[in-house]
């Protein structure tokens, strides 16, 4: 028997289910879920994902059955609709629908109409009484099949039907005539045969099938792969093909067609939102080609099909649980509903929607943390227009605010465009007239889009949403004259121009306004009120209850107090990597770090960090203070000294300069000192030279000044009350004996300082994994460690042998032809660099069972990264200060994922300090929920990052960057 690969649904009753996304596509799922809550929807069938994948895999050729399978439902379908496909008399049209399993709104191909001929649009006509009905569908027909599934650029039938309205006068579509439109049917039938030398096909069946194809097709379409790249959606899922009844909202003034969301999709108000139009059939909205209406104009004009829908929007809200996207026809004043779908929406609507509906009892508070993407929460961060500034501006124009937030950048006309300016450094904002589908890569590439037609729910408006971009559509100020030009309002705009676009508002104006922080940071820094900000309140409440759930503790990466203020704001629980290098750039001290690096002698060396020393010192006063009590985690020099001095080029051309123009000799034999020890330290490959922990063993003095700057820091403020447990880390450790080393003479240092400050301090010395050969000998490094951090920017680069500072040459390709999934420097390599952390993790824990384990890498923020720590059974990630939120988010997320939410009214576990003497093993046995990490399966793909709203890390320019 074959394999079932047709899912029939109409009359009240479905062969499928909301819960059969993976089979049916989201659209599919959605239909039969509908149909069997006896919601007024079409028959129609689903052909599913696995016959997609099949037909792929048989060179596109249909899987065993398929084919038959639709032909039986489509009789099936004939009988509910009491029609017949390509009857002469009384024809059926259907919809042929593309549906994967996650929503890609517009990036798939939709045919309406199939069905007629030259046969059947007569007998429409006959059927319905209303010849301009039939020719219109037939017209739409053609030149949607003409373009999706023949290929023929959909530009030249709209240039047609440009030049027809232009030759009558009219404006409309809607304004021409019977008549006008069976002329415009065959000058498209014409375009047909001039394009693609045979004329449009006649059968039914042809075109049902061709129909199919395309759809299929259309999964590894240009725009479909793009957009699968950008939110991580796999090519092995496959679309499903929703074949459905057609109805008709072009058949006069009491029919129409509409897009809705249960509550605003931009903002998260309890408000039905949507739009529509009369007279029209239903790509016409999501197009953006007529600007629509409100939806709730529909009531003037079909008063019992809107209390229809507004009693199923209400009643589809309710079953869901959650926002709902729909799409809907009415047919001459009876309601058909022909999608439901979880709505996109924005990161503000997101977190609204959800503390709304928990206030509402329709969700509890856990369900409301999985329902908001970490880096939706993000939004709340995204910069706005300085008020100020904003107030002396004139608006040249007004739109619908779609996408909220600020967005100024230079003016780019076109995708392909948008794409070389952003790649060229500029900031973009991308014009279109409206935007399609085959825009998406510039898109993604733009910081907000401005167009001039659309709506709230059309192609702009929902990319927009997902992305997390600012847009203002529907400008009717806005007029692209070519492909270099736009007029806006009174004003003529080049390519390249400023411009700036307000999505909250729908203002646009000229020139570059100036952006501030968004309201939730403007309060953590003390320059609004809470009382008077709802997102602040709105955020904050989210982040309270992930922090009732969560198990792995955030801390953030912070080097000055001012970060660690801020870090503080965002809820972290510590510093987990304080960069000590990063201190000694300030231009106190870059000078005298250059004498120390210049000096000859250790005893030179040492008068120069005694000058540094009470420098660090209150530098670690600043961030112990703003910790309150908090660990910090201090690492000690890390990179190579030749990058505390000028570079070697400049250096050459200062002294050239000096030499040609007779400059003091003084200065010039100091410049010549400077470049013989640039030189002299000068490595071929400086990120494994002298640098970490080698450079404390070959310099012990620096070791000695960092580790009495830290101990100070800590007694001193240990004698005002506070309690302070410093972290000392030790960086680039490859081998037991080199930790030893540097741990005895922190130690000694501590224990002197201690005694002479006269007070005794808790304090754990630890390493930082990011070299293999420390991973896979943890069990050893640990009689000696009392902490473990992931180092894992450069435990990435070690692995994989990539320069981060080179990989970005690379990776994108990799990731175009699936070599890579991901970018290993974005989202945690959980097969290599995984591997290797879960050896550490055990040989740490196997000889220190209470062994401290965090990560400091820039993987900290990554949502999917943050997933697989929490599975690892790492204590803590540490991120930037202002991913501190998401990790928040994330973190709470897995645990409920995971089955390993915190149970309320957990205590706070209580801070360890084991310790092990060197060459022994730690007795005790493994705390509760310490399990040894087993070596997983290959790991799922990481969820998609609409989080990371496509942004690549930044590539390395030295190895000062962030490790």
């Amino acid at each position: 028997m074959a394999k079932k690969y047709v899912y029939y649904f109409g009359d009240g009753k479905a062969e499928g289910d909301g819960n059969m996304k993976e089979l049916l596509g989201g659209k599919g799922a959605g239909l039969a879920e509908m149909t069997n809550l006896k919601v007024s929807v079409p028959p129609g069938f689903t052909i599913s994902t696995e016959a997609c994948v099949e037909y792929y895999k048989r060179g596109k050729t249909y899987p065993p059955g398929m084919m038959e399978q639709a032909l039986q439902a489509l009789k099936r379908v004939e009988r509910s609709m009491h029609a017949g496909f390509g009857d002469p008399v009384n024809p059926l049209l259907v919809s042929v629908r593309s549906g994967a399993r996650a929503s890609m709104p517009g990036m798939m191909d939709t045919v309406l109409n199939v069905g007629l001929t030259t046969k059947t649009v007569e007998a429409l006509a006959a059927k319905t009484r209303n010849e301009r009905f039939a020719q219109d569908s037939y017209r739409r027909f053609i030149g949607m099949f003409g373009s999706i599934v023949m290929g023929i650029n959909r530009e030249h039938f709209d240039d047609i039907l440009k030049h027809k309205k232009q030759d009558l006068g009219v404006t409309q579509d809607t304004h021409l005539d019977a008549k006008a439109l069976k002329e415009l049917v065959a000058s498209y039938k014409e375009l047909v045969k001039e394009e693609t030398k045979r004329d449009f096909p006649d059968d039914p069946l042809d075109q049902l099938r061709m129909a199919i194809n395309a759809v299929f097709s259309s999964w590894y379409g240009a725009r479909a792969v793009t957009y699968r790249r950008l939110y991580g959606i796999p090519d092995s899922w496959g679309t499903a093909v929703n074949v459905v009844a057609m109805v008709f909202g072009n058949m006069g003034e009491t029919s129409g067609t509409g897009v809705a969301f249960t509550r605003d999709p931009a903002t998260g108000e309890r408000t039905f939102f949507g739009e529509c139009l009369m007279n029209a059939q239903g790509e016409d909205v999501v197009a953006g080609i007529r600007t629509p209406l409100p939806v709730r104009q529909l009531e003037k004009h079909v008063p019992q099909a809107y209390r229809d829908l507004e009693h199923t929007y209400k009643r589809l809200e309710r079953h869901y649980r959650d926002m709902l996207d729909l799409e809907f026809t009415i047919q001459e004043g009876k309601l058909y509903m022909l999608q439901t779908r979880v709505g996109k929406r924005t990161g503000i609507a997101a977190v609204r929607i959800a503390v709304d509906m928990v206030k509402e009892g329709v969700i509890s508070k856990r369900e409301a943390l999985q329902r908001i993407g970490p880096d939706q929460l993000a939004q709340y961060l995204y910069p706005i227009f300085d008020a100020k500034a904003e107030s002396h501006c004139t608006a040249l124009g007004k739109g619908l605010p779609a996408g909220p937030g600020a967005a100024a950048g230079q003016i780019a006309l076109t995708p392909d465009r948008a794409v070389e300016m952003k790649a060229a450094g500029s900031r973009v904002v991308l014009v279109r007239q409206e935007t399609s589908p085959d825009d998406i890569h510039g898109m993604n590439a733009a910081l907000g889009f401005l167009t001039a037609r659309g709506g709230m729910t059309s192609h702009a408006a929902v990319v927009a949403r997902q992305m997390g971009k600012v847009c203002v559509a529907g400008c009717d100020a806005v007029e692209v004259l070519d492909s270099g030009s736009v007029r806006i309002g009174t004003q003529t705009f080049r390519e390249g121009d400023y411009l700036s676009v307000n999505g909250s508002t729908g203002n646009v104006y000229a020139g570059d306004i100036p952006v501030v922080e968004s309201e939730v940071i403007q309060v953590l820094q003390g320059k609004l009120e809470a009382a008077n900000s709802e997102k602040y309140r709105l955020f904050d409440t989210v982040l309270k209850w992930a922090d009732d759930v969560r198990r792995l503790k955030v801390r953030a990466n912070a080097d000055v107090p001012d970060q660690a203020r801020i870090a503080r704001g965002f809820g972290a629980e510590g510093i987990g990597l304080c960069r000590t290098e990063h201190m000694f750039f300030a231009e106190d001290r870059i000078l005298i770090m250059q004498q120390m690096i210049l000096a000859r002698t250790r005893e030179e060396r040492e008068k120069y960090l005694d000058q540094l020393l009470p420098l660090q010192k209150q530098d670690f006063i600043g961030l112990y203070r703003e910790m309150k009590g908090y660990p910090v985690t201090i690492r000690l020099l890390d990179p190579p000294l030749h990058e505390f001095l000028p570079k070697r080029e400049d250096l050459m051309v200062e002294i050239a300069q000096l030499e040609l123009t007779g400059g003091a000799a003084s200065v010039l034999e100091e410049k010549k000192r400077l470049l013989a020890r640039v030189e002299e330290l000068h490595e071929f490959n400086p990120m494994l030279g002298l640098r970490g922990c080698r450079l404390g063993i070959t310099m012990p003095e620096i070791t000695r000044m960092q580790a009495r700057a830290i101990m100070e820091a800590a007694c001193e403020l240990a004698k005002e009350g506070a309690k302070i447990v410093p972290e000392i880390m030790i960086p680039l450790v490859g081998m037991v004996s080199e930790m030893k080393a540097q741990k005895d003479l922190v130690r000694e240092v501590a224990t002197e300082t201690m005694k002479r400050c006269n007070v005794k301090l808790s304090y754990l010395v630890g390493t930082m994994i990011e070299l293999p050969r420390a991973a896979v000998t943890a069990d050893r490094i640990a009689e000696e460690a009392e902490f473990f951090s992931f180092g894992t920017n450069d435990l990435t680069q070690t692995t994989f042998g990539f320069s981060r500072d080179d990989a970005a040459k690379f990776i994108d390709h990799y990731k175009t032809v699936n070599i890579l999934e991901t970018d290993p420097f974005a989202v945690l390599d959980r097969e290599g660099v995984g591997a290797l952390m879960r050896t550490a993790i055990n040989g740490g824990r196997k000889t220190r069972p209470d062994i401290k384990l965090g990560i400091c890498g820039e993987h900290g923020g990554d949502p999917s990264s943050v997933e697989f720590c929490h599975q690892l059974g790492l204590d803590y990630v540490s991120c930037s200060p202002y991913r501190v939120a998401i990790a928040r988010l994330a973190a709470a997320q897995v645990a409920i994922t995971e089955g390993d939410a915190k149970p309320k009214g957990t205590a706070k576990p209580k801070p360890r300090s084991g310790k092990v003497k060197a060459g022994t093993k730690a007795a005790a046995s493994k705390p509760a929920g310490r399990k040894a990490v087993q070596p997983a399966k290959r790991a799922a793909k990481p969820a998609p990052a609409k989080a990371r709203r496509g942004r690549k890390p930044a590539a390395r320019r030295s190895t000062r960057s962030k490790r």
